[in-house]
Protein backbone atom coordinates (compact mmCIF):
# COMPACT_ATOMS: atom_id res chain seq x y z
CA UNK A 1 0.00 0.00 0.00
CA UNK A 2 0.58 3.38 -0.62
CA UNK A 3 1.28 6.69 2.05
CA UNK A 4 -1.57 7.66 2.38
CA UNK A 5 -2.67 10.77 0.89
CA UNK A 6 -1.80 13.76 2.79
CA UNK A 7 -4.78 15.65 4.11
CA UNK A 8 -6.23 19.33 5.44
CA UNK A 9 -6.42 19.83 9.03
CA UNK A 10 -8.43 22.09 10.51
CA UNK A 11 -8.71 24.03 13.98
CA UNK A 12 -10.72 26.75 15.93
CA UNK A 13 -9.57 29.61 18.20
CA UNK A 14 -12.50 30.19 19.77
CA UNK A 15 -11.74 33.50 21.07
CA UNK A 16 -14.48 35.28 23.49
CA UNK A 17 -17.61 35.77 21.07
CA UNK A 18 -15.46 35.84 17.92
CA UNK A 19 -12.88 37.26 15.81
CA UNK A 20 -14.80 40.05 14.47
CA UNK A 21 -14.50 43.42 16.72
CA UNK A 22 -18.33 43.31 16.35
CA UNK A 23 -19.37 39.45 17.32
CA UNK A 24 -21.40 40.20 20.51
CA UNK A 25 -23.49 42.44 18.62
CA UNK A 26 -24.44 40.35 16.18
CA UNK A 27 -28.65 39.84 16.37
CA UNK A 28 -27.82 35.88 16.88
CA UNK A 29 -25.13 36.58 19.32
CA UNK A 30 -25.65 36.22 22.97
CA UNK A 31 -24.12 39.40 24.06
CA UNK A 32 -22.73 37.73 27.13
CA UNK A 33 -21.51 34.54 25.65
CA UNK A 34 -17.86 35.24 26.67
CA UNK A 35 -19.08 34.41 30.28
CA UNK A 36 -21.47 31.64 29.56
CA UNK A 37 -20.21 27.80 29.69
CA UNK A 38 -23.14 27.06 27.33
CA UNK A 39 -21.51 29.32 24.25
CA UNK A 40 -18.48 27.08 24.57
CA UNK A 41 -19.83 23.86 24.99
CA UNK A 42 -22.08 24.50 22.03
CA UNK A 43 -18.93 26.16 19.91
CA UNK A 44 -16.65 22.96 21.15
CA UNK A 45 -19.19 20.36 20.07
CA UNK A 46 -19.53 22.05 16.31
CA UNK A 47 -15.62 21.77 16.18
CA UNK A 48 -16.02 17.94 17.15
CA UNK A 49 -18.63 17.81 14.77
CA UNK A 50 -16.97 19.01 12.33
CA UNK A 51 -13.77 16.36 12.78
CA UNK A 52 -11.70 19.52 14.34
CA UNK A 53 -7.97 18.82 15.43
CA UNK A 54 -7.74 21.34 18.31
CA UNK A 55 -10.00 23.86 20.25
CA UNK A 56 -7.84 26.88 20.88
CA UNK A 57 -8.49 29.34 24.02
CA UNK A 58 -6.49 32.52 23.24
CA UNK A 59 -5.96 33.96 26.59
CA UNK A 60 -3.93 37.20 28.46
CA UNK A 61 -3.66 37.65 32.02
CA UNK A 62 -5.40 40.85 32.66
CA UNK A 63 -7.41 42.88 29.67
CA UNK A 64 -5.31 43.62 27.05
CA UNK A 65 -7.14 45.49 24.87
CA UNK A 66 -6.23 49.37 25.22
CA UNK A 67 -8.82 52.11 26.00
CA UNK A 68 -7.18 53.89 22.93
CA UNK A 69 -9.28 55.96 21.72
CA UNK A 70 -11.03 56.43 25.20
CA UNK A 71 -14.50 54.70 25.51
CA UNK A 72 -13.30 51.92 23.24
CA UNK A 73 -13.44 49.46 25.81
CA UNK A 74 -16.91 49.86 27.12
CA UNK A 75 -17.80 49.63 23.53
CA UNK A 76 -15.69 45.87 23.36
CA UNK A 77 -16.66 42.76 24.72
CA UNK A 78 -13.04 42.13 24.48
CA UNK A 79 -13.23 42.56 28.50
CA UNK A 80 -14.15 39.55 30.62
CA UNK A 81 -13.13 35.63 30.08
CA UNK A 82 -12.96 32.16 31.68
CA UNK A 83 -9.61 31.29 32.56
CA UNK A 84 -8.70 28.32 30.52
CA UNK A 85 -7.64 25.46 32.10
CA UNK A 86 -10.86 25.88 33.55
CA UNK A 87 -13.02 26.31 31.24
CA UNK A 88 -10.85 23.21 28.78
CA UNK A 89 -11.89 20.65 32.21
CA UNK A 90 -15.19 21.61 31.85
CA UNK A 91 -14.97 21.10 27.87
CA UNK A 92 -13.29 17.89 28.49
CA UNK A 93 -16.10 16.48 29.63
CA UNK A 94 -18.66 17.09 27.07
CA UNK A 95 -16.03 16.46 24.15
CA UNK A 96 -14.42 13.05 23.46
CA UNK A 97 -11.47 13.92 20.41
CA UNK A 98 -10.90 17.21 19.79
CA UNK A 99 -8.17 18.73 20.72
CA UNK A 100 -8.32 21.27 24.38
CA UNK A 101 -5.42 23.92 23.56
CA UNK A 102 -5.03 26.67 26.17
CA UNK A 103 -2.63 29.59 26.73
CA UNK A 104 -0.44 30.25 29.32
CA UNK A 105 2.54 32.61 28.73
CA UNK A 106 5.79 32.23 29.90
CA UNK A 107 6.28 35.59 31.17
CA UNK A 108 4.03 36.14 33.97
CA UNK A 109 3.81 32.12 35.45
CA UNK A 110 6.31 29.85 36.53
CA UNK A 111 7.04 26.31 34.98
CA UNK A 112 6.58 24.33 37.43
CA UNK A 113 2.64 25.73 37.68
CA UNK A 114 2.33 24.90 33.70
CA UNK A 115 3.44 21.68 33.73
CA UNK A 116 1.44 20.98 36.73
CA UNK A 117 -2.30 22.30 35.25
CA UNK A 118 -1.40 21.18 31.67
CA UNK A 119 -0.45 17.67 32.46
CA UNK A 120 -4.03 17.52 35.10
CA UNK A 121 -5.73 18.87 31.83
CA UNK A 122 -4.55 15.94 29.77
CA UNK A 123 -4.97 13.33 32.19
CA UNK A 124 -8.58 14.93 32.87
CA UNK A 125 -9.37 14.87 29.07
CA UNK A 126 -7.74 11.49 27.86
CA UNK A 127 -4.52 12.73 26.49
CA UNK A 128 -5.84 15.88 24.26
CA UNK A 129 -4.14 18.78 26.06
CA UNK A 130 -1.70 21.30 24.35
CA UNK A 131 0.28 24.35 25.44
CA UNK A 132 0.41 27.52 23.53
CA UNK A 133 3.15 28.85 24.47
CA UNK A 134 3.56 32.99 24.19
CA UNK A 135 5.22 35.84 25.95
CA UNK A 136 3.41 38.78 27.40
CA UNK A 137 3.70 42.08 25.76
CA UNK A 138 1.30 44.45 27.10
CA UNK A 139 1.58 47.03 30.48
CA UNK A 140 -1.74 45.87 31.51
CA UNK A 141 -0.64 42.42 32.45
CA UNK A 142 2.60 43.08 33.74
CA UNK A 143 0.75 45.51 35.81
CA UNK A 144 -0.88 42.96 37.26
CA UNK A 145 2.12 41.65 38.60
CA UNK A 146 4.45 44.41 40.24
CA UNK A 147 5.78 45.51 37.11
CA UNK A 148 5.31 48.82 34.97
CA UNK A 149 5.85 47.15 31.65
CA UNK A 150 7.16 43.95 29.71
CA UNK A 151 10.26 42.53 29.84
CA UNK A 152 12.68 43.40 26.83
CA UNK A 153 12.05 41.58 23.75
CA UNK A 154 15.32 39.61 24.48
CA UNK A 155 14.71 38.65 27.38
CA UNK A 156 11.04 37.24 27.11
CA UNK A 157 12.44 35.06 24.57
CA UNK A 158 15.13 34.36 26.22
CA UNK A 159 13.35 33.23 28.67
CA UNK A 160 10.63 31.49 27.62
CA UNK A 161 13.21 29.18 25.79
CA UNK A 162 14.17 27.95 29.29
CA UNK A 163 10.82 27.98 30.46
CA UNK A 164 9.90 25.46 27.40
CA UNK A 165 13.13 23.33 29.09
CA UNK A 166 12.09 22.97 32.25
CA UNK A 167 8.59 22.04 31.80
CA UNK A 168 9.59 19.36 29.35
CA UNK A 169 11.86 17.93 32.17
CA UNK A 170 9.25 17.94 34.55
CA UNK A 171 6.92 16.68 32.31
CA UNK A 172 9.66 13.63 32.24
CA UNK A 173 9.51 13.26 36.00
CA UNK A 174 7.96 9.97 35.83
CA UNK A 175 8.35 6.96 33.52
CA UNK A 176 5.24 5.43 31.73
CA UNK A 177 5.32 2.41 33.99
CA UNK A 178 6.29 4.21 37.31
CA UNK A 179 2.91 3.20 39.47
CA UNK A 180 2.81 -0.28 40.22
CA UNK A 181 0.06 0.03 42.56
CA UNK A 182 0.24 -3.36 43.95
CA UNK A 183 -1.92 -3.47 46.84
CA UNK A 184 -0.14 -7.07 47.66
CA UNK A 185 2.90 -5.76 48.59
CA UNK A 186 2.58 -2.44 49.47
CA UNK A 187 4.67 -0.77 46.76
CA UNK A 188 2.53 2.10 44.77
CA UNK A 189 5.53 3.06 42.50
CA UNK A 190 9.08 2.03 41.57
CA UNK A 191 11.37 4.31 42.79
CA UNK A 192 13.94 3.56 39.67
CA UNK A 193 10.98 5.29 37.37
CA UNK A 194 11.13 8.43 39.10
CA UNK A 195 13.75 11.55 38.10
CA UNK A 196 13.97 14.13 39.54
CA UNK A 197 14.90 17.34 37.19
CA UNK A 198 17.11 19.40 39.15
CA UNK A 199 17.49 22.32 36.71
CA UNK A 200 19.66 25.40 37.15
CA UNK A 201 19.45 27.79 34.57
CA UNK A 202 19.47 31.38 34.12
CA UNK A 203 16.31 32.40 35.07
CA UNK A 204 14.70 29.20 36.79
CA UNK A 205 15.99 27.02 39.17
CA UNK A 206 13.86 24.07 39.43
CA UNK A 207 14.39 21.09 41.36
CA UNK A 208 11.26 19.07 41.01
CA UNK A 209 9.55 15.86 40.75
CA UNK A 210 6.32 17.09 39.33
CA UNK A 211 3.08 15.67 41.43
CA UNK A 212 1.35 14.86 38.43
CA UNK A 213 1.82 10.96 36.96
CA UNK A 214 3.17 10.83 32.92
CA UNK A 215 0.17 11.93 30.93
CA UNK A 216 -1.61 9.86 28.24
CA UNK A 217 0.19 11.24 25.55
CA UNK A 218 3.43 10.98 27.33
CA UNK A 219 3.63 15.13 27.16
CA UNK A 220 0.85 17.55 26.85
CA UNK A 221 0.94 19.00 22.55
CA UNK A 222 3.46 22.17 22.16
CA UNK A 223 2.06 24.97 20.42
CA UNK A 224 3.36 28.41 19.49
CA UNK A 225 2.45 31.45 17.74
CA UNK A 226 6.28 33.31 16.97
CA UNK A 227 6.76 35.39 13.83
CA UNK A 228 9.93 37.30 15.17
CA UNK A 229 13.44 35.55 14.73
CA UNK A 230 13.45 33.75 18.13
CA UNK A 231 10.06 33.04 17.80
CA UNK A 232 10.47 31.11 14.72
CA UNK A 233 13.74 29.16 15.92
CA UNK A 234 11.63 28.36 19.37
CA UNK A 235 8.83 27.10 17.21
CA UNK A 236 11.21 25.03 15.32
CA UNK A 237 13.32 23.60 18.21
CA UNK A 238 9.94 22.88 20.25
CA UNK A 239 6.74 22.97 18.89
CA UNK A 240 4.43 20.90 17.38
CA UNK A 241 1.93 23.61 15.86
CA UNK A 242 2.45 26.64 15.02
CA UNK A 243 0.06 29.35 14.20
CA UNK A 244 0.88 31.52 11.83
CA UNK A 245 -0.47 34.75 10.34
CA UNK A 246 0.25 35.63 6.66
CA UNK A 247 -2.54 37.65 3.66
CA UNK A 248 -0.60 36.73 0.32
CA UNK A 249 0.77 32.94 -0.64
CA UNK A 250 4.41 34.07 -0.90
CA UNK A 251 4.69 35.56 2.30
CA UNK A 252 2.96 32.14 3.94
CA UNK A 253 5.48 30.31 1.67
CA UNK A 254 8.05 32.08 3.20
CA UNK A 255 7.46 31.60 6.86
CA UNK A 256 6.78 27.90 5.96
CA UNK A 257 10.07 27.24 4.67
CA UNK A 258 11.77 29.86 6.96
CA UNK A 259 10.83 27.33 9.85
CA UNK A 260 10.80 24.22 8.19
CA UNK A 261 14.43 24.99 7.08
CA UNK A 262 15.33 25.74 10.70
CA UNK A 263 14.15 21.74 12.48
CA UNK A 264 17.33 20.08 10.99
CA UNK A 265 19.47 21.16 13.40
CA UNK A 266 17.45 20.45 15.71
CA UNK A 267 17.34 16.63 15.12
CA UNK A 268 13.81 17.18 13.74
CA UNK A 269 11.81 16.19 10.83
CA UNK A 270 10.18 18.58 9.18
CA UNK A 271 6.46 16.27 9.34
CA UNK A 272 6.78 16.54 13.04
CA UNK A 273 5.98 20.36 12.91
CA UNK A 274 2.04 21.37 11.84
CA UNK A 275 2.07 24.90 10.59
CA UNK A 276 -1.33 26.37 10.88
CA UNK A 277 -1.93 29.56 9.19
CA UNK A 278 -5.05 31.31 10.91
CA UNK A 279 -8.13 32.08 8.25
CA UNK A 280 -11.11 33.63 8.93
CA UNK A 281 -13.77 32.05 6.11
CA UNK A 282 -17.02 33.36 6.02
CA UNK A 283 -19.34 30.55 3.68
CA UNK A 284 -22.58 31.13 1.77
CA UNK A 285 -24.55 29.75 -0.73
CA UNK A 286 -23.80 31.88 -3.16
CA UNK A 287 -20.81 35.02 -2.90
CA UNK A 288 -23.31 37.34 -2.61
CA UNK A 289 -25.03 36.16 0.67
CA UNK A 290 -21.97 34.99 2.10
CA UNK A 291 -20.52 38.99 1.64
CA UNK A 292 -24.17 39.88 3.07
CA UNK A 293 -23.77 38.15 6.05
CA UNK A 294 -20.22 39.85 6.69
CA UNK A 295 -21.46 42.95 6.68
CA UNK A 296 -23.81 42.75 9.08
CA UNK A 297 -20.50 42.84 11.24
CA UNK A 298 -19.14 45.17 9.54
CA UNK A 299 -21.69 47.87 10.13
CA UNK A 300 -21.93 47.51 13.87
CA UNK A 301 -18.21 48.74 13.93
CA UNK A 302 -18.39 51.91 15.78
CA UNK A 303 -15.03 53.78 14.88
CA UNK A 304 -13.43 54.18 18.40
CA UNK A 305 -13.86 50.33 18.41
CA UNK A 306 -12.57 50.80 14.94
CA UNK A 307 -9.46 52.45 15.96
CA UNK A 308 -9.00 50.68 18.97
CA UNK A 309 -8.51 47.11 16.89
CA UNK A 310 -5.55 48.87 15.40
CA UNK A 311 -4.16 50.66 18.35
CA UNK A 312 -2.97 46.87 19.93
CA UNK A 313 -0.33 47.24 16.99
CA UNK A 314 0.28 50.66 15.66
CA UNK A 315 -0.51 52.56 18.38
CA UNK A 316 -3.47 55.55 19.10
CA UNK A 317 -4.03 57.06 15.52
CA UNK A 318 -7.46 58.78 16.59
CA UNK A 319 -5.60 62.05 16.10
CA UNK A 320 -5.10 61.20 12.32
CA UNK A 321 -7.96 61.79 10.28
CA UNK A 322 -10.05 58.64 9.48
CA UNK A 323 -9.98 58.73 5.51
CA UNK A 324 -6.33 59.76 5.21
CA UNK A 325 -3.63 57.45 4.95
CA UNK A 326 -2.04 55.26 7.66
CA UNK A 327 0.67 57.18 9.15
CA UNK A 328 4.42 55.51 10.24
CA UNK A 329 4.18 54.41 14.01
CA UNK A 330 6.46 56.33 15.74
CA UNK A 331 6.21 53.56 19.02
CA UNK A 332 5.03 49.69 17.50
CA UNK A 333 4.10 47.40 20.23
CA UNK A 334 3.57 44.35 18.48
CA UNK A 335 6.03 44.73 15.91
CA UNK A 336 5.65 41.63 13.68
CA UNK A 337 1.90 42.31 13.56
CA UNK A 338 2.43 46.21 12.90
CA UNK A 339 4.60 45.06 9.88
CA UNK A 340 1.31 42.95 8.52
CA UNK A 341 -0.87 45.78 8.77
CA UNK A 342 1.10 48.76 7.72
CA UNK A 343 2.07 46.09 4.48
CA UNK A 344 -1.87 45.54 3.93
CA UNK A 345 -2.60 49.47 4.18
CA UNK A 346 0.54 50.22 1.63
CA UNK A 347 -0.18 47.48 -1.17
CA UNK A 348 -3.71 47.85 -1.17
CA UNK A 349 -3.33 52.12 -0.12
CA UNK A 350 -5.66 51.92 2.60
CA UNK A 351 -7.04 54.67 4.28
CA UNK A 352 -7.30 54.48 8.05
CA UNK A 353 -10.94 53.81 8.29
CA UNK A 354 -10.29 51.00 5.60
CA UNK A 355 -7.85 49.55 7.29
CA UNK A 356 -9.44 49.15 10.41
CA UNK A 357 -12.89 47.61 8.23
CA UNK A 358 -10.38 45.04 6.47
CA UNK A 359 -8.69 43.63 9.61
CA UNK A 360 -12.18 43.87 11.65
CA UNK A 361 -12.57 40.36 11.39
CA UNK A 362 -9.45 38.27 11.07
CA UNK A 363 -7.63 40.63 12.87
CA UNK A 364 -5.02 41.20 10.04
CA UNK A 365 -5.31 36.78 9.15
CA UNK A 366 -6.51 36.40 5.66
CA UNK A 367 -9.91 36.45 5.33
CA UNK A 368 -12.12 34.69 2.55
CA UNK A 369 -15.73 35.60 2.00
CA UNK A 370 -17.55 33.36 -0.49
CA UNK A 371 -18.99 30.02 -1.56
CA UNK A 372 -17.69 26.52 -0.02
CA UNK A 373 -16.02 25.77 -3.10
CA UNK A 374 -14.30 29.46 -2.92
CA UNK A 375 -12.90 28.87 0.54
CA UNK A 376 -11.95 24.91 -0.18
CA UNK A 377 -9.83 26.42 -3.66
CA UNK A 378 -8.12 28.81 -1.08
CA UNK A 379 -7.14 25.89 1.37
CA UNK A 380 -6.26 24.01 -1.42
CA UNK A 381 -3.64 26.36 -2.98
CA UNK A 382 -1.97 27.16 0.27
CA UNK A 383 -2.20 23.51 1.18
CA UNK A 384 -0.56 22.40 -2.27
CA UNK A 385 1.32 25.00 -2.84
CA UNK A 386 4.06 24.89 0.51
CA UNK A 387 2.57 27.51 2.38
CA UNK A 388 -0.01 25.46 4.95
CA UNK A 389 -0.20 22.11 6.38
CA UNK A 390 -3.82 23.40 8.22
CA UNK A 391 -5.48 26.39 9.05
CA UNK A 392 -6.84 27.75 12.26
CA UNK A 393 -10.22 28.68 11.95
CA UNK A 394 -11.06 31.81 12.98
CA UNK A 395 -14.75 32.45 13.03
CA UNK A 396 -16.01 36.24 12.98
CA UNK A 397 -18.67 35.22 15.73
CA UNK A 398 -18.96 32.26 17.99
CA UNK A 399 -20.70 29.83 18.13
CA UNK A 400 -22.54 30.87 14.59
CA UNK A 401 -19.66 31.47 12.36
CA UNK A 402 -17.95 28.48 12.99
CA UNK A 403 -20.80 25.97 12.38
CA UNK A 404 -21.46 27.40 8.96
CA UNK A 405 -17.77 26.15 8.23
CA UNK A 406 -18.47 23.17 10.09
CA UNK A 407 -21.51 22.61 8.20
CA UNK A 408 -20.87 24.13 4.39
CA UNK A 409 -16.69 23.84 4.42
CA UNK A 410 -16.33 20.53 5.45
CA UNK A 411 -18.64 18.68 3.75
CA UNK A 412 -17.04 20.35 0.37
CA UNK A 413 -13.29 19.55 1.42
CA UNK A 414 -14.30 15.76 2.38
CA UNK A 415 -15.61 16.11 -1.33
CA UNK A 416 -12.52 16.30 -2.84
CA UNK A 417 -10.70 13.85 -0.38
CA UNK A 418 -9.16 16.56 1.33
CA UNK A 419 -10.20 16.38 4.66
CA UNK A 420 -11.03 13.22 7.32
CA UNK A 421 -14.16 11.28 7.51
CA UNK A 422 -13.51 10.02 10.76
CA UNK A 423 -11.04 11.00 13.69
CA UNK A 424 -7.78 8.68 13.73
CA UNK A 425 -7.32 7.87 17.28
CA UNK A 426 -8.45 9.27 20.75
CA UNK A 427 -5.15 11.66 21.92
CA UNK A 428 -4.20 15.08 20.42
CA UNK A 429 -0.52 13.23 19.48
CA UNK A 430 -2.91 10.49 17.14
CA UNK A 431 -5.31 12.67 15.64
CA UNK A 432 -2.50 14.87 14.41
CA UNK A 433 -0.30 12.21 13.11
CA UNK A 434 2.35 11.81 15.79
CA UNK A 435 3.87 9.29 18.02
CA UNK A 436 3.40 9.66 21.85
CA UNK A 437 6.36 12.04 23.06
CA UNK A 438 9.23 9.80 24.54
CA UNK A 439 10.56 9.89 27.95
CA UNK A 440 14.12 11.07 27.70
CA UNK A 441 15.12 8.97 31.08
CA UNK A 442 12.99 6.13 29.56
CA UNK A 443 15.14 6.24 26.33
CA UNK A 444 18.52 6.42 27.72
CA UNK A 445 17.88 3.45 29.90
CA UNK A 446 17.09 1.53 26.69
CA UNK A 447 19.98 2.85 24.87
CA UNK A 448 22.73 2.02 27.80
CA UNK A 449 20.95 -1.77 27.57
CA UNK A 450 21.67 -1.69 23.82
Amino acid sequence: MGEPKRQIRLGVSAIGMGYHIAAWRHPDASPGGNMELAHFIRSAQAAERGLFDMFFLADGVGIRMYDEPPGALARSSKNVQFEPLTLLSALAMVTTHIGLIATASTTWNEPYHVARKFASLDHISGGRAGWNVVTSVTAQEAQNFGHEAPPDYDHRYDRAAEFVEVVRGLWDTWEDDAFLRDKASGINFNPSKLHILNHRGRHFTVRGPLNVARTPQGAPVIVQAGASEPGRELAAATADVVYAAAQTLEDAQAYYASVKSRMAKYGRHPDALKIMPGLMAIPGRTRQEAHDRYEILQELIHPVVGLAAIAGSLGDLSAFPLDGPVPEPTNPRMLSRARILLDMARRDNLSIRQLYLAIAGGNGHRTIIGTPADIADAMEEWFTQGAADSFNILPPWLPGGLEEVVDQVVPELQRRGLYRTAYEGRTLRAILGAAPAPNRHAGAARRAAE
